[in-house]
């Protein structure tokens, strides 16, 4: 049985490497989940990928089902979850192509299904969320970046916002005022929900782009995809490390 998933956001809708054994769609509670969980080997070791937008890109953030994601990967048995995402960087030091392992959470969203307990009125249940990332897993890819010469941070405040339009940059000057580091779209309530089915959850960030007011230059999808392309490969090589 595998222990770890890797739920791949905007450019990584499927993990170059892996050897499919199989593939499954569960039927949740909540709906069906983003894609067929891929099971396989990567590196030598058995693990299961799923597709956050969709194996054809084609759900935007506000309309994932994060709910069915995080169940199906539970339901499999698997404890370990490795988010891959796709960010602004709002923080001068936070450059495209660099990787960003965040610590901290501010959630901007609304109006997502945000819990697994909306129904349960037998008792109030409430889940610690001081510390939003599994330590030990952040520590694990903070370990296996050290054999690689690219930028990885090791700490960040990521800004989760609703989309699925970018933001103004006097969005991003509020967030920066608030602390946020780096800004994206699907960080919640994927985080919180993995945490209430008690997962070890930690996300590894790409930095596809300034944030908005931060470049030169007007944000397009040409220039995301484009730096996608590198830092995409960036965290290939760094789950190879982790998960070898």
């Amino acid at each position: 049985m595998s222990e770890l998933a890797i739920i791949g956001g905007t450019g990584l809708t499927n993990l170059a490497g892996l050897e499919i054994t199989d593939r499954e769609m569960l039927n949740t509670p909540y709906g069906e989940p983003s894609s067929p969980l891929f099971h396989g080997t990567y590196c030598g070791k058995s693990l299961v990928f799923l597709a956050r937008h969709g194996v054809r890109h084609n759900i935007p953030p506000h309309k994932v089902n994060y709910r069915a994601n995080i169940w199906s990967i539970k339901a499999l048995g698997i404890k370990t979850v490795i988010a891959v995402a796709a960010v602004g960087g709002i923080h001068p030091e936070m450059r495209p192509k660099d990787l960003v392992i965040p610590h901290q959470m501010i959630d901007y969203t609304y109006s997502r299904e945000q819990t697994f307990f909306a129904d349960e009125f037998n008792h109030v249940t409430h889940i610690d969320f001081t510390q939003p990332y599994c330590d030990e897993l952040r520590e694990q890819l903070l370990k296996a970046a050290e054999s690689f010469d690219f930028k990885v941070h090791s700490q960040g405040v990521y800004g989760a916002t609703q989309g699925p339009r970018l933001e103004t940059a006097a969005e991003i000057n509020r967030m920066e005022r608030e602390g946020c580091d780096i800004v994206g779209m699907t960080g919640m309530p994927e985080a919180a929900l993995a945490r209430e089915l008690e997962l070890c959850y930690a996300t590894c960030a790409v930095v596809a782009n300034p944030a908005a007011g931060r470049g030169s230059a007007q944000i397009t999808m040409t220039e995301i995809e484009a730096t996608l392309k590198q830092g995409i490969e960036n965290v290939r090589q760094l789950l190879g490390v982790v998960i070898g």
